[in-house]
């Protein structure tokens, strides 16, 4: 079995951020209201909540201006932090009309491309919450940016009835980020040394990953062949927009196909690659 390679999407960005201000500039006033998969926002909402994440990461890991606030000890704690700092700044900015929403959203996002650019990808960063505590390396934390600004546009497009980016060059980096959160989901499940879990996500843009029990814990591989012990296939329209809360867990199960230990396989089901 394989260790799963470096996720590399530094080149992508640039032409993620040009699709969805081509996406945006041509949408009639209407579409901007309409609701979307996340129910607190419409479509301004979230080209809003994209806006406040782009000005984040330029004032707060390109700038180093970080936020003062209590410090976060738990889980909770954190999720709790960034729903309310993202409900405030999408209230605070829905004045913003959708033109100077587009203009914003290009100027402050061309200038991140030019920071992730500028950063080594293999060097160690701070962690990628959804994947565990431990500290990542830079290209993680890039591939975590790079999902959000994926699903998020495309949680605008099924809104609005545009095809999203599902070439797998734009796709398939999405969906190998979100895998990086197995191991931690299943962190608390206890099986003997030796055992293999398989997650198959079938499409183009998909794969099969594994988690092999060793020395108490479960370590991520890559490989299309070896025997598991329990194994989810979900289809990767189904997959992305589970590991983002945009579909539930018992949904999921419905157009799931499960074998070998139900309780190993059904575990893969519950792990969600977002914060909040």
């Amino acid at each position: 079995m394989k260790t799963p390679a470096p996720i590399i999407v530094t080149d992508l960005f640039p032409e993620v951020l040009d699709s969805l201000l081509d996406l945006l500039s041509g949408l009639p006033a209407e579409d901007w209201d309409k609701p979307t998969v996340c129910s607190q926002w419409s479509v301004k909402g979230i080209a809003t909540h994209l806006l406040g994440g782009q000005l984040g990461i330029l004032s707060r890991k390109r700038d180093g201006n970080t936020y003062s606030g209590n410090r976060i000890q738990k889980w909770d704690e954190l999720v709790t932090l960034i729903n309310y700092l993202n409900d405030i700044w999408v209230k605070a900015a829905s004045r913003l009309s959708p033109r100077v929403l587009c203009d914003l959203l290009k100027h402050s996002g061309e200038q991140v491309c030019g920071y992730f650019n500028s950063l080594d990808p293999y060097a160690i960063g701070g962690p990628v919450d959804w994947a565990g505590p431990e500290y990542a390396p830079v290209w993680l934390d890039l591939a975590r940016e790079y999902t959000e600004w994926w699903h998020h546009q495309q949680q605008i497009r099924d809104a609005v009835g545009k095809p999203g980016l599902k070439e797998p060059r734009f796709f398939a980096p999405v969906l190998d980020a979100f895998v990086r959160a197995l191991p931690h989901t299943y962190r608390n499940v206890g099986a003997k040394d030796g055992t293999v879990v398989a997650l198959m996500i079938s499409g183009d843009s998909g794969g099969r990953w594994l988690l092999r029990r060793e020395s108490g814990a479960w370590r991520l591989y890559v490989d299309g062949a070896q025997a598991a012990d329990a194994e989810t296939m979900i289809d990767q329209e189904i997959a992305w927009r589970l590991f983002c809360k945009g579909t539930s867990k018992d949904e999921a199960l419905a157009g799931a196909t499960l074998s070998g230990d139900r309780v190993l396989a059904i575990k893969a089901l519950e792990m969600i690659s977002v914060i909040a």
